[in-house]
């Protein structure tokens, strides 16, 4: 799989969502399942590091960021009116992000898994 060029396509994608698209569906849910299949591609495009892994390490990252908005990190480091860091950290905890983002680790998996099967089928 070319991770960079999946990032970059990814990265298009959530700003075009982020940019175009408020509805009650797209934007708040598969924009934050993509976030962190993004997260995992540019992680991948950077280092080679085992799949499990790095999606786990991926996961747990994803899950701290939503921590740190139930905790409002962005009003303890004074950025509440930054909003780049609105952006980048969010701003309102939710357990349904939580769940969106284990989807798409899980998604990530199985694309992973199912990658793996169809290079091993055609050596």
């Amino acid at each position: 799989m070319n991770y960079k060029y999946t990032a970059f396509l990814l990265f298009l994608t959530e700003v075009i969502i982020g940019r175009y698209i408020h509805d009650t569906i797209i934007r708040p849910y598969i924009g934050d399942l993509l976030v962190a299949i993004l997260i995992y591609c540019i992680v991948k495009s950077l280092v080679n590091t085992p799949v499990f892994k790095t999606a786990v390490w991926v996961l747990v990252f994803c899950y701290l960021v939503e921590v740190s908005q139930y905790f409002n990190l962005i009003g303890l480091l004074g950025w509440q009116n930054s909003k780049l860091a609105h952006i980048i950290l969010g701003s309102h905890f939710s357990w349904i992000d939580m769940l969106c983002y284990t989807i798409g680790i899980l998604l990530v998996l199985v694309v992973e898994r199912l990658t793996l099967n169809l290079k091993t089928k055609t050596v």
